[in-house]
């Protein structure tokens, strides 16, 4: 098993001003001195705030990678609105591709999926790929997967999350059906009960939506993980 990944999705929240706030309350992990050695942060704000998150990170010596919520499934060129897996490439390592929010609310189909997933290998990133459940498509290549069933999401289930047991029994499922390399488990994590999943031998991280909006909330995780 490698490092420990320890996964923020901020979703469509934030401006730039609340941006700055979170990254300033985040930046007190340095005083912690955590071991992170064994762990993988990553943090995955919208398109408009990779690029601040990416030179704060940078001239504040902060230990996290950035991930994308999304990316194009085209390459550059004239898709208007769209943007590319070259482009992240700038700024991130990894891209978040499958989400239920994504398939529910946009319609993305199997193909699309595919297709933004070899996107993002051709530039260079590594998908973090969703699945709802076991019998969940996962295209060839990806090497990270996420067990995050709809109904745990907490905006779906007011915070209540998956039982451990059956999340670690989905998550081996997944990680052995197509190979994985790491399997996370996502869907309403915070600090308290981050340490159910991770402990279980299976689950290789985690993945906070909501929890994460608060910067000491998710240092704390990244703590109990």
């Amino acid at each position: 098993m490698g490092k420990v990944l320890i996964v923020a999705n901020l979703k469509s929240y934030k401006n730039e001003i609340e941006a700055k706030n979170w990254l300033e309350g985040f930046k007190k992990i340095k005083e912690l001195n955590l071991d992170l050695s064994q762990k993988e942060v990553i943090i995955c704000p919208s398109f408009t705030q990779l690029f601040s998150f990416f030179s704060y990170f940078s001239s504040n010596n902060i230990n996290a990678k950035l991930g994308a919520q999304d990316v194009s499934p085209f390459d550059e060129g004239a898709f208007t609105g769209e943007v590319s897996a070259k482009q992240v490439k700038d700024f991130a390592q990894y891209v978040l591709i499958g989400h239920s929010e994504r398939r529910s609310n946009f319609q993305e189909s199997e193909e699309m999926l595919g297709q933004k997933v070899t996107r993002t290998i051709e530039a260079g990133l590594k998908p973090i790929f969703f699945a709802q459940d076991a019998k969940a498509i996962i295209p060839s290549g990806v090497k990270i997967g996420v067990y995050e069933p709809s109904s745990a999401i907490s905006t779906v289930s007011n915070g209540v999350p998956d039982d451990p047991k059956t999340a670690s029994d989905e998550a081996a499922k997944l990680k052995s059906k197509y190979m994985l390399e790491q399997i996370l488990y996502g869907g309403s994590v915070n600090s308290i009960n981050v340490a159910s999943f991770t402990s279980l031998g299976v689950v290789d991280g985690v993945v906070s939506g909501k929890a994460s909006l608060d910067a000491e909330e998710f240092i704390k995780i990244i703590q109990n993980a």
